[in-house]
């Protein structure tokens, strides 16, 4: 691997770009309602059984108030709390097989509540259409939410796949062989699992030329941990390419810079934080590969993003690598050839016609998942690999992980 550092003079004056004051995903709404729900994670087992109870109690009560029917409202909270028990137990079970690691208590709250929701809507309907519709209809709905738990728990999240795409720039050289490149992105590693054995076999099937990596490298309920360090390195280590493994940063309150960035110091990964290197690629080939770290604070790493693209050579391939979607206008101003992120997961969770229940991006629903235009700008916002942290179910629905693969070429044959 042989490649040319630019903008050395430059760097210093890059990182006197002062930091946010304030992690803008630790002050937002959503990383604060998974804090309120992560709190049943330290609870004891006798306090979630008192919960069990109580949320079977309201199940029945629910019904009583909204299907105004008294007489079926046991059997409407006897099966709430099979259900219930059923999704504690499924929990409880995933690290014990190796599936996936989050704290059970947190999620099976949180799961709890769409249960509640489906139960209300079954009572109305109730009110409206006939007791024993509305119990066909409770009854089912509870039983959907059970079958659609365990697809997106044990299944789905391990149906990883490799999405490809052609692009072609005339940064290239004219009769340059394809560059193929491969992107991996929110690994969020709380524990190795078949899942990342995939990554590994996949990244070898593709035989690609380069390696880049978007961040989120822990999961947000293990980035302190020093096994889960340990872990990530044994990973990354297994990652290789001909021309080389480069990574950035993920989310601040995710790949938390006194921890993470030691994990790169005895590896064979190229780490980029506000700069630049033009790779060598081979056959005559040059990639810029520009990466940033992702603070989520637009004004912040448009500045950077700026600075560093005012020294950046025009003749080669430029591959913006930067954890989240939220600099895409920014790209198309510049000019990027390929912007690679992660970061929305997809939304994780999608619903038939609705799409992302959340996208956790500043731009909301504009780019979520796949492969957009913006000018001569690709952007491909990938699906990542991981699952969110704290309480947030450990689930896949409609959304598998993926890792993708770009091939390069030259606009003029």
């Amino acid at each position: 691997m042989q490649e040319t550092r630019l903008f050395d003079e430059r760097l210093e004056e890059l990182q006197e770009i002062a930091e946010p004051e304030v992690d803008i995903l630790a002050e937002g709404g959503l990383h604060k309602l998974m804090l309120f729900f992560h709190q049943p994670a330290a609870w004891p087992d006798w306090a979630l059984l008192l919960l069990w109870l109580a949320l079977s109690g309201l199940a029945g009560l629910c019904w009583v108030l909204l299907a105004g029917d008294k007489n079926s409202a046991r059997v409407v909270a006897l099966f709430a709390a099979v259900m219930l028990a059923a999704d504690m137990l499924l929990l409880r079970s995933l690290p014990r097989r190796g599936i996936s690691y989050g704290p059970w208590q947190a999620q099976f709250v949180v799961l709890a509540l769409p249960r509640l929701a489906a139960t209300a809507v079954a009572a109305l309907l109730a009110r409206w259409l006939g007791t024993q519709l509305g119990i066909a209809l409770f009854l089912s709905a509870q039983l959907i939410g059970l079958a659609a738990l365990v697809w997106g728990t044990e299944i789905e999240p391990f149906r990883l796949r490799m999405t490809e795409f052609l692009m072609f720039t005339d940064r290239m050289k004219p009769g340059s062989p394809p560059l193929r490149l491969l992107h991996i992105t929110d690994l969020h590693i709380e524990r190795l699992t078949a899942r990342e054995e995939q990554v590994v076999e996949l990244a070898k099937k593709a035989k690609p030329d380069v390696i880049v990596i978007t961040g989120d490298f822990v999961n947000l309920s293990y980035n302190r941990d020093p096994e889960t360090h340990r872990q990530v390195w044994q990973l990354l280590r297994r990652l290789k390419a001909p021309y080389g493994v480069y990574a950035t940063l993920g989310s601040p309150t995710v790949d938390l810079r006194e921890t993470v960035v030691p994990i790169f110091d005895d590896l064979p990964v190229q780490l980029l934080r506000q700069e630049c290197v033009l790779a060598d690629v081979g056959h005559g080939r040059t990639l810029s590969l520009i990466g940033l770290d992702c603070t989520h604070h637009i004004p912040t790493d448009e500045a950077r993003l700026a600075q560093l693209m005012a020294q950046t050579p025009n003749h080669s391939p430029q591959i913006l690598l930067y954890h989240s979607p939220e600099l895409a206008p920014q790209a198309a101003q510049h000019g990027i050839d390929l912007y690679l992120c992660g970061h929305t997961h997809g939304g994780q969770v999608r619903l038939p016609l609705i799409g992302p229940i959340l996208t956790s991006s500043q731009l909301g629903r504009r780019f979520v998942m796949g492969l957009y235009y913006h000018g001569r700008t690709h952007l491909y916002v990938s699906r990542g690999v991981g699952l969110e942290g704290l309480s947030a179910p450990r689930v896949r629905f409609l959304c598998p992980p993926e890792i993708t693969l770009v091939t390069i070429r030259p606009a003029s044959l």
